[in-house]
This record gives structure tokens, sequence and C-alpha cells, in this order.
């Protein structure tokens, strides 16, 4: 069978981009190699999402999952390995290979981690990587932040008006511009402690801490608080596109306001893309417009 689209990624912006390709009249095939909901899916709480206090990210992929197939969409589990451009595209997975005349990339990205004992424990249970989206459930209390990057020290800067205190653990030096920095020193509750990295995540089922070592003296010591918040990078899930000229040297892929590649016929949404913010809504807006114009793109294919 060919498909008029394939969309590979069934996060939120995957799902929505189905949804809307789907009641344009598409016959639309939704590929994932994991649960569908991707990063939503290990989220416990999620409360900036319109129409929700707060829900769940598991219950909230559920329900985006059982809306998308509503609506006749088709899903297929798969890890996809390539994409092979041509009139008629061929999405190949480790096992099947299908075809359409246009494909959607959503495969959204991973962040990094430290790799740090007992890790796995706590993530997205104790560990965060968005501060807009989690720093208020830390309301007076007290979290880490690790990284010295701009993007560490500004959020460090927005936890700081939110949280009782907030420490910058950097690996090494600050890599943070001058304006960053001096903005947060400026804040009495950020503490910033250079040469520092997480050698083991303490508690049980709580957070409640880490070990802490001194990269200069290599002397350990422990470090209490109630929440960790990372920012040191994220792994986009794109190596297998790379062959097609659209991804960037940051890894993300490169895409105009129609979510546009450079290849003809292959669109991309959500947090895999080159953009400077990354949440729910921005996916969901993104995948509306990657779906509507996948299906165009279709129908002159067709005329």
């Amino acid at each position: 069978m060919i498909y008029d689209i394939i969309v590979i990624g069934a996060g939120a912006a995957g799902m929505n981009a189905a949804i809307y390709a789907n009641r344009a009249g598409a016959k639309v095939l939704l590929v994932e190699k994991g649960a569908p909901g991707g990063q939503l899916v290990t989220t416990s709480e999620v409360e900036n999402y319109i129409g929700f206090d707060t829900v769940d990210g598991a219950e909230l992929s559920l329900k985006m999952f059982d809306h998308t197939m509503s609506f006749g969409v088709e899903y297929e589990y798969g890890n996809v390995q390539k994409i092979i451009d041509g009139p008629i595209k061929q999405v190949v997975t480790e096992e099947q290979t299908f075809e359409a005349k246009a494909v959607i990339i959503s495969t959204g990205m991973n962040p990094k981690t430290l790799g740090a004992e007992n890790e796995e424990r706590f993530l997205s249970n104790g560990i965060s990587w968005c501060a807009i989206c989690d720093g208020n459930f830390y309301k007076g209390r007290e979290v880490v932040v690790v990284g010295g990057g701009n993007a560490a020290i500004e959020e460090s800067i927005y936890l700081s008006g939110i949280v009782n205190k907030v420490t910058v653990l950097a690996r090494n030096t600050l890599r943070a511009s001058k304006v960053y920095i001096e903005r947060a020193l400026s804040k009495p509750n950020i503490e910033i402690i250079k040469q520092r990295s997480i050698v083991r995540w303490l508690g049980d089922n709580k957070m409640q801490g880490a070990v802490i070592k001194n990269n200069e003296t290599g002397e350990n010591e422990e470090l209490a608080f109630d929440g960790a918040f990372l920012f040191i990078g994220w792994d986009p899930n794109t190596a297998v596109f790379e062959d097609l000229g659209i991804v960037g040297d940051d890894g993300f892929i490169i895409s105009n306001k129609k979510m546009e590649t450079s290849v003809p016929g292959i669109f991309a949404c959500g947090d895999v893309i080159q953009k400077d913010v990354r949440q729910i809504a921005t996916a969901i807006g993104d995948a509306t417009i990657a779906g509507l114009n996948a299906q165009k793109y279709v129908e002159q294919m067709d005329e």
C-alpha cells in the first residue's frame, strides 16, 4: 500500500500532525518505535497545557493517542532506519518498508543525562529538564541546576523567583555569557559552584540530594536538595536522516515556516527541528502546520 503521508514519531507533534493530515483527507500511517507520547510518557505531571490544571503525562499521552486513533489513522510499531527519497518515498524500518507520497518527521529529542548512580530512579521523578514546566513543583524548596551554559544560568534565574534556593553546579568553568552570569550573581538565592560533578543521587522514592565530587581535589561531599534540573544538552533523534541533507550542524532538522525541509515532500515538526522554544504547545502548533502542508503537497502530486 502507498500511503499519502507517513508520520514518523508518535509524540504530541506526530499525533497532532497525523490528525490534521487525516482530517484534510490524507491516508495516514503513524510509525513509532516506543510508547506513544514520547517524553510525555515519562513526565509525572503537566500543569501548563491548556485545558488541564494538572495532568499526568502518561494519561495525557493516552488521551492524545486514543483521539488520534479515533480518526482512523493507522499505527505501526517500527524503528526507522532511513528514508529513501523519490516520487514515492520509502520509510525503512528494521522489519519492513512502508511507502508514501510525503513524510513528516517528528522524532523529537532525548535530554542528555549524567549517568550518575541511581539516576534511573529519579528521571522525571526529581530530575527535570524544564524549569518552566516543573519549577512550580518546588515552590519554597531547594533545587540544584546542573550545567554551565546560557540555558543553565537563564533557567536558574527563572527558578530563583519560585524556589527558596538554587545551587548551580558547573562541571568546569561557566560557559554562559557575562550578562547572564552577572544577573544570576545578583540574585541572593542563587549560589554558583564550579568544578563540581554529581556522583550519586540520594533518596529512595523521593530525592533527598546527591553526592557531589570536587573535580579539583577529588573529594566527595553530600548536598541536600529537593529536585534537580539538568541543562547539559539534548540529543535530537536525527542520525538516520543525515544522509538526506536536512540536518543542521547542531543535529536538529532545518525547516521553514511551512515545516518543509530542503527535500520536497519531507516535512518536520516538534522538538526535532531548529527552534527556540520546545514545549507541548509549540510542538502542537508545528504539527498543525506540517500536517496541513503535507496534505497540500500530496494534493498537488495527485493533480
